[in-house]
């Protein structure tokens, strides 16, 4: 799907991955589930793109829904996957942190659960090496992606300011769909190992002035970032 001239999304609103388009080539942001590799491929063909134009894959987080084909475009076709040191562990198969009761309805958890396992999220293959992305650092890839750390979700989620695109890639940062309740709109991600942090954190996607917020879960947000931080916000103290 094609959100902007630079900016392209696989998946849907249950888990989604993003493609950044340049001259220089694409970069993409998160790896969703492994069975999405081939609507990657789909969505690179439509783009006029291959593999080879692929340049670097930029992990918001290092948990399986969001790392499903790293390995085997790192693997198989040689691609650099960056990942935060806090979160290197994590996306290698590391221990994860054992997060407080989680509000759920059971649609939305079926639907999640069901789509999960069609898109092969019990054949996650970890990362076996990654490249350490730090914050505040520009990455020489295409759209110049600068890493601003996000830390709560996880202890290196990380948001991603492509200014190319007027878009900053938020991970679970932030959800525009809780997967486990249905609810739609700008709130907090679930599964979040320190809730607070995360609220906390968000402060610092003010300064990019993005018009697109775009996180793992959910629908893309273009009501710019300022209305969409300071809607979690009011969300987490309802």
């Amino acid at each position: 799907m094609k959100l902007g001239p630079s900016l392209h999304r696989i998946g849907n609103d249950i888990v989604a991955v993003y493609l950044v388009d340049t001259p220089e080539g694409v970069t993409i942001i998160d790896a969703g589930l492994a069975g999405q590799w081939r609507e990657l491929l789909t969505e690179l063909s439509a783009m006029g793109r291959t593999l080879d134009d692929v340049k670097g894959l930029i992990l918001t987080h290092g948990d399986s829904d969001h790392i499903g084909f790293a390995e085997r475009l790192r693997r198989d076709h040689g691609v650099p996957v960056y990942v935060h040191p806090a979160d290197a562990d994590r996306a290698k198969g590391g221990k994860k942190p054992t997060t407080t009761k989680q509000q759920m309805k059971p649609g939305p958890v079926l639907g999640f659960a069901t789509y999960s396992l069609r898109k092969g999220g019990l054949r996650t293959t970890y990362l076996t090496e990654v490249v350490e992305a730090h914050d505040g650092e520009v990455l020489d890839l295409p759209g110049r992606p600068r890493i601003i750390a996000l830390p709560g979700h996880s202890a290196g989620s990380i948001a991603i300011h492509v200014p190319v695109a007027d878009a900053v890639f938020v991970g679970d940062g932030l959800t525009t769909r809780h997967v486990l309740t249905g609810q739609v709109g700008p709130q907090p991600a679930p599964f979040t190992d320190e809730p607070e942090q995360a609220i906390a954190s968000l402060r610092a996607l003010r300064a990019t002035g993005a018009t697109w917020v775009l996180p793992g879960h959910g629908a893309p947000w273009n009501g710019g970032v300022e209305a969409a931080v300071t809607a979690v916000e009011e969300a987490a103290k309802a």
